[in-house]
């Protein structure tokens, strides 16, 4: 299968390329992208000999360009849009972060090139327009999120849906007080119990803003109401999601935290092949299932997410974006973990709703909030 990586230096893109690795003839890398990490990227040029890269900036590219004279190399959003577009591909993995993947899913759905994703903010902030386009062009959008990967392969026919069950592992701060999450540090907030992921990830699943932006993703992708969806703790982090049907069935999908499978799922679907987590899993080991509800209290953001998320329009908008800042915000030591939530809900409780919004309105929004949180630190 040919297939390009658009994140190929973060979190999910090496994971992508260690699948890749493990399954040698099966698939052949057309193009990688990566932002500054260009050190990596040069690793990953002579690992799996692409066509193709585009980095963040044209001085890294042309510094690229002279050590791979015959590698096509380049930069910026135009550069992965490019190799979004390019119709060798036969499935294009977005795993970039933040706004930057919406352009490229978009430019690889008007190319008939199905899409693995791994990037929330595409759907967070445009999920009407994504979906719609999908399925006018026919083309697969599958989700890399553990959670969404699970509930893909446990769905079958959503009118026998009585729920979709998404579990987080409650993140660091679970047994902990609020006054504890107010006073947490950012060396606190970024000590994942179960998953190693980036930090911005990180930082929102200790929030549960992650889990709320899934809530939004899961009611595009499957195109699920919201009072369908619910989030459900579980420490363990063994049962990665599920579905309840209408007889009071439910079928979940299990297996010990990696990222692994659910991208070699996307990768290779609809079919399966032996991995680097094949055998992994053995119900003895797991032991026990603990599962517990929210506390919203504590983790206010996901409420915010759920509201947005009914609300639609561009409200979806202006929380990830807020969040996104404060995010970045926090992880320099501007402001505390709880202020994530405060200005959030604030940018939030300004805005002057756009209903049905285009890919323009969308971005100005976007650009617009971004300024207006900056303004608060």
């Amino acid at each position: 299968m040919k297939i390009s990586i658009l994140g190929s230096t973060g979190s999910i893109g090496r994971q992508a390329l260690e699948v890749v690795q493990k399954m040698p003839g099966f698939f052949e890398i057309i193009s990688l992208s990566a932002g500054s990490n260009v050190e990596l990227l040069k690793q990953q040029i002579k690992l799996v000999n692409p066509q193709n890269v585009s980095v963040k900036s044209e001085e890294d590219a042309i510094c690229l360009q002279k050590e791979f004279p015959k590698l096509n190399v380049l930069f910026g959003e135009k550069g992965i849009v490019d190799i979004a577009s390019d119709r060798t591909n036969e499935r294009i993995l977005v795993s970039v972060s933040g706004k930057t993947g919406l352009k490229p899913t978009l430019a690889a759905i008007d190319n008939n090139i199905d899409v693995a994703l791994a990037n929330k903010e595409t759907l967070v902030m445009a999920g009407d327009i994504v979906m719609r386009k999908a399925q006018e062009k026919n083309v697969k959008i599958l989700p890399v999120d553990s959670e969404h990967g699970a509930i893909h392969q446990c769905l079958k026919d959503r009118n026998e849906v009585e729920k979709l069950i998404i579990t987080a592992s409650g993140g660091p701060f679970r047994e902990k007080s609020i006054d504890d999450i107010k006073n947490a540090t950012v060396e606190e907030t970024l000590h994942h119990p179960r998953w190693n992921m980036g930090k911005k990830i990180t930082i929102d699943s200790a929030t549960l803003m992650n889990k709320g932006l899934e809530v939004i993703e899961a009611h595009h992708l499957f195109d699920m109401p919201y009072d369908k969806i619910q989030v459900v703790v579980h420490p363990q982090s063994i049962v990665h999601s599920a579905v309840e049907y209408v007889d009071g069935s439910v079928i979940a999908q299990l297996g010990f935290p990696s990222m692994h499978i659910p991208i070699q799922y996307t990768l290779t679907y609809p079919y399966r092949f032996e991995g680097i987590e094949t055998k992994s899993f053995d119900f003895v080991k797991a032991g026990r299932l603990d599962f517990l509800e929210p506390d919203e209290n504590k983790f206010p953001c996901l409420k915010l997410a759920f509201q947005a998320g009914k609300e639609g329009g561009t409200l979806p908008v202006v929380m990830n974006a807020a969040n996104e800042e404060c995010v970045f915000a926090f992880l320099d030591k501007k402001i505390s973990l709880w202020r994530i939530f405060e200005i959030t809900k604030k940018m939030m409780e300004c805005h002057e709703n756009i209903k049905n919004p285009s890919i323009d309105e969308i971005f100005e929004v976007d650009r617009i909030t971004r300024i207006r949180v900056k303004e608060l630190f």
